[in-house]
């Protein structure tokens, strides 16, 4: 009789619980030597993954002539059958080339923020009230007393804007 019979096992079991830790640990090793799958994934929407030039050139809002001088400078994907695709990543690639020429020439030609336009005398008689010791709300006071408009045109005038004026006028000296 087996031991396992004794104990009131069914032997079948115990032999097969022992095939299967070995087979499990055969396959465990099989799997440490095999390079591991690539990882594929369930997507609820299919993205665009290339244009034909027609679709390329709407998506960058430019004829079918223009695309065709840009052509030399964009990977093209080239189908067995002959048909061209552009790719969505070349496309954006160009794109995002062709906003930072933009925006590089944008920031050269001209200088950022508003332009100055506060009078000189004015910008004098603040400098002056404030060197006299007046307080920064005493001095817009009295502008909107006088009805003096603003560098934008404006009618209020307020303590911190005189503060800027002063603090911009002494980083321009």
């Amino acid at each position: 009789m087996h031991l396992d019979a004794k104990m009131g096992h069914d032997s079948c079991m115990v032999y097969g619980v022992s095939r299967s830790r070995r087979a499990r640990r055969r396959v465990e090793k099989h799997l440490r030597h095999v390079p591991p799958r690539p990882i594929v994934q369930r997507v609820e929407t299919v993205e665009r993954l290339t244009y034909t030039r027609a679709q390329a050139a709407e998506a960058l809002g430019v004829s079918q002539s223009t695309l065709k001088r840009l052509l030399p400078y964009i990977d093209e994907v080239e189908l067995p059958w002959g048909t061209k695709l552009i790719p969505v990543d070349e496309l954006e690639r160009l794109v995002a080339e062709r906003r930072r020429r933009a925006r590089e020439l944008r920031r050269a030609s001209r200088p950022s923020g508003r332009p100055a336009v506060l009078p000189p005398e004015l910008l004098e008689r603040i400098r002056a009230e404030h060197a006299a010791g007046k307080s920064l709300a005493q001095i817009a006071g009295d502008l909107n007393v006088d009805g003096t408009p603003t560098a934008h045109g404006g009618r209020q005038w307020w303590p911190s804007t005189v503060r800027a004026i002063l603090s911009r006028s002494t980083t321009q000296r």
